[in-house]
């Protein structure tokens, strides 16, 4: 017998936007929308009454344009709709210079001949998985990934933030003397290792590499 499933984020992004569509300009939110404002969490609460002041100053045709969009996402796969949550995270997570070389690359890489296009994209598919999916913490974390695996394999989600941040603070000189010590250092250690990174001050993590790696 299938049970009925809880809508998913897309699921919900679309009903929602094709009811506003249908409730037209009101000025005022619907009362379901009331209610569901009312049990929400705070966060959530505020970021449901920022998107409905948005749909208020949108005009009929943004509306209808956002529904259709909405309705094309909620019919992807949830392994499409997945990654793509994946990938749209990390983009938001670079730092804005990345994100200015990210853009260069891709204004570069559309002005290939499609058959260089092709290549490159064979090249990256060519790569293990794990190493594809370390190119989207960017151009340098990306670059140094595989080397560094070992340290980012199985990050405590308290963790993740301040070790891509001191990830990215230190030179690539240094990220490769992380690395040398990472894979020196046994599985059931690694973690221990983080925290010692991360509890050494920035202006001190060259030295203190340094002086793990002569130990």
């Amino acid at each position: 017998m299938r049970r009925d499933r809880a809508p998913g984020p897309g699921r919900v992004a679309a009903g929602l936007a094709l009811a506003l569509l249908a409730l037209g300009a009101a000025a005022a939110p619907p009362d379901w929308l009331a209610r569901l404002s009312a049990v929400l969490p705070e966060p959530q609460r505020a970021r449901l009454q920022q998107r409905w002041d948005i749909w208020r100053g949108w005009s009929p045709a943004e509306r209808e344009a956002y529904a259709r969009r909405a309705a094309a996402w909620d019919a992807l796969p949830a392994a499409e709709r997945a990654q793509r949550r994946e990938r749209y995270a990390a983009w938001q997570a670079l730092p804005a210079a990345e994100r200015a070389q990210v853009r260069d690359a891709a204004a570069r890489h559309a002005a290939m001949p499609p058959q260089l296009q092709q290549a490159w994209r064979a090249r990256f598919e060519a790569l293990d998985g794990s190493e594809r999916r370390g190119w989207l913490l960017g151009p340098a974390l990306g670059a140094d990934y595989a080397a560094l695996q070992p340290l980012l394999a199985q990050v405590p989600e308290p963790q993740h933030r301040p070790l891509l941040q001191a990830l990215r603070a230190l030179t690539p000189a240094q990220r490769a003397q992380l690395a040398v010590l990472a894979q020196r250092t046994p599985p059931h250690q690694r973690d221990a290792l983080r925290r010692e990174l991360l509890a050494t001050p920035a202006d001190r993590r060259g030295a203190w590499l340094a002086g793990r790696l002569q130990r």
